[in-house]
């Protein structure tokens, strides 16, 4: 089954999430965000396999430069922010099959293995 992994290259969490696919010998393909970003279809995909709220990069300057009404934001809003702006969207994603099935890396080893394996 297909392995995406869509992020940027010099993300510190992508590098993590790529060290730990190549430990396992896990094959997968990188999808650089900055340069391809993904289509507001695809988001839409991915924010109703997992909703919009796990999918914001908080920590970003581009959600940090948001106004305030983010906070009451639908998905649909989110969705309409992630595509204009794909530095909103938490880093990596992965697509496995093509199904969104997880995003972000701090999940538990087991999560991990289960999900991305």
């Amino acid at each position: 089954m297909s392995l995406n992994v869509y992020g940027i290259p010099n993300c510190g969490t992508c590098k993590k999430a790529f060290a730990w696919l190549e430990e396992k010998g896990v094959d997968y393909t990188f999808i650089n965000t900055k340069e391809n970003p993904p289509t507001q279809a695809m988001i839409e995909k991915w924010v109703e396999e997992l909703t919009a709220r796990p999918m914001r990069n908080t920590s970003g300057l581009s959600y940090r430069a948001l106004g305030e009404e983010k906070k009451e934001w639908s998905d649909a809003q989110w969705t309409e922010a992630f595509a204009k702006d794909a530095m909103l969207l938490k880093r990596p994603l992965f697509e496995k099959g093509g199904k969104a099935v997880m995003v972000g890396f701090r999940a538990k080893e087991d999560v991990k293995e289960a999900t991305l394996l």
